[in-house]
């Protein structure tokens, strides 16, 4: 099976305009993302989508492959399929590694890519166990209920399940709680179908694109990891890569 891996970068963000091209410790976050990415044993290629010239410059500039995507992408999702489709490769799925996850690791990607030996998966993503009250209960950390098959029931930025009857202290002895990890795995076929799809109730409610995919029937395969990954969204969250560096 060939496998690709695309890392969607777009220069404007609302909360840290400019973040892939930001250094830490000597390197781009986008080069460390790249970096990561190619020592991944699972994936034949690396493609950084963007829609902005400095960017593909700047991926150029230190060998990596680009392709230029509309401004106009709602999703990583959508910048993907454009992607896939310019890049003209025939890839049998499609690995998404988020652009603002300088130290992700390979052990990580590998483990996505796993799910599409089985041949019924259409979508795949990870997810880890929480450990904290502090996660449990963070509304910006997305949680996951998983089914018995390992395939993702619901997301939600609230704490699921609820422990009937057990202070709030108290429920992670009662029960392994799991937050979503923002890497996702798309068969090529599923990728360009769930690109066609309008939004969907659950996901306007909880502002979580995967939503979609559920609503309309797809299935997600999960597998869980035990590596931490550190998304930079604002300049404040550069504090959190002390514990790489």
């Amino acid at each position: 099976m060939n496998i690709v891996g695309i890392i969607p970068a777009r220069f404007a963000s609302t909360r840290f305009p400019g973040k892939p091209l930001i250094d830490i410790a000597g390197k781009t976050m986008i080069q460390r993302v790249y970096e990561q990415a190619k020592k991944a044993n699972s994936i034949s290629e690396v493609v950084v989508a963007t829609d902005d010239e400095r960017i593909a410059q700047h991926v150029q500039s230190f060998g990596g492959n680009v392709v230029m995507t509309s401004e106009n992408h709602q999703s990583g999702t959508d910048r993907c399929f454009e992607a896939i489709e310019k890049f003209e490769i025939n890839a049998d799925a499609v690995i998404n590694i988020q652009g603002d996850e300088p130290f992700i690791q390979p052990e990580q990607i590998d483990l996505v890519a796993s799910c599409f030996s089985l041949k019924e998966t259409e979508l795949a993503t990870l997810v880890k166990k929480i450990s904290t009250n502090e996660e449990l209960f963070n509304p910006n950390t997305p949680k996951v209920l998983l089914n018995s098959n390992k395939e993702a029931i619901y997301f939600s930025r609230q704490t699921i399940p609820h422990i009937r009857g057990k202070e709030q202290n108290e429920w992670l002895k009662q029960h392994t709680f799991y937050k979503h990890i923002g890497i996702y795995g798309y068969r090529t076929d599923v990728l360009a179908t769930i690109t066609q799809l309008k939004q969907s109730s659950l996901e306007l409610a909880e502002a979580l694109e995967q939503l979609r995919w559920l609503e309309n029937g797809y299935k997600i395969k999960v597998e869980i990891t035990d590596f931490e990954s550190v998304a930079i969204d604002t300049p404040d969250d550069l504090q959190k890569l002390t514990i790489f560096l």
